[in-house]
């Protein structure tokens, strides 16, 4: 009997073991976060006396961090408009329509991931020199465009392949060109892969560092990212460890509740199309 119980338990402490293990930085982050500066190498659970002034050194005026959210959704959120613009028409013509070499150019699309991202930085800079980008927000979207297209292309070929082809065939029945059976019928069935690849880009896009670091040398350019690796202290002479966590929960805590908000619709896209 205590050995079926502890087989029937076994599962459950698993699940439990690598919750444990994935949240516990982002609580060791937190805690930190609301340490005293004087206390930031305490190593106890919880801190013995509580504090803000982490998070109000995070917004003072010499850090720049209010600017540098701004600017980490700008290029976020142009990368995602722009991945899923580009992505969806590639994906769908990938998956819907007949032409030569099709499967070679998903597979060279797919390649491109293969690629080290850092092996990619000197040419980028050399080219974004030479074409006076530096220092600009199409310095940063359009590196991580090419890094988010391939898998926003591959997630949403597969996804529009599950999709039957008599809902076009039975839309242009009815009067619609191939264009507007798209925009009608396919589109909003492909909204759950739609909105998953978005968030996933998203976070991808808000959590780049190094692409940002090399193109931006100019302080009111900075993504949060960048910013929080330059921070320099509550006093401006101590070591930056409490601003750095409690920046760090500045920017997690957003893409922690857009994730938990939208749970549902992200699983549903992950998993459409498994079950015909």
């Amino acid at each position: 009997m205590i050995a079926a119980r502890v087989r029937g338990l076994a599962p459950y402490a698993g699940v439990a073991a690598v919750v444990a293990f994935c949240l516990a930085p982002f609580y060791w982050m937190v805690i930190s976060a609301f340490r005293r500066p004087q206390d930031q190498f305490d190593n106890a659970i919880v801190p013995t006396r509580w504090s803000v002034e982490n998070f109000t050194a995070v917004f003072s005026g010499g850090n720049g961090f209010g600017r540098a959210l701004v600017n980490s959704l700008v290029v976020a959120g142009l990368t995602t408009v722009l991945t899923l613009v580009v992505g969806v028409f590639t994906a769908y013509a990938l998956a819907r329509l007949t032409f030569p070499f099709k499967n070679a150019v998903l597979g060279l699309i797919v390649a491109t991931t293969m690629f080290p991202g850092i092996s990619q930085l000197v040419p980028l800079l050399k080219l974004f020199t030479d074409i006076g980008w530096i220092n600009t927000y199409q310095a940063m979207v359009v590196p991580s465009l090419g890094f988010a297209l391939p898998l926003t292309v591959w997630l949403l070929t597969a996804f529009f392949r599950q999709l039957p082809f008599e809902l076009e065939q039975a839309a242009m029945v009815d009067g619609c060109t191939r264009g507007q059976a798209f925009r009608r019928v396919i589109v909003p069935l492909a909204a759950p892969g739609v909105f998953t690849t978005a968030i996933v880009t998203f976070i991808a896009a808000w959590n780049e560092f190094i692409i940002a670091l090399s193109v931006v040398n100019e302080k009111r350019m900075q993504t949060a990212t960048v910013a929080i690796s330059k921070f320099t202290g509550v006093s401006g002479f101590d070591q930056p460890f409490g601003t750095q966590m409690a920046a760090g929960v500045v920017v997690t805590v957003p893409l922690v509740v857009v994730v938990l908000v939208f749970q549902r619709r992200i699983v549903a896209g992950l998993t459409a199309g498994g079950i015909k």
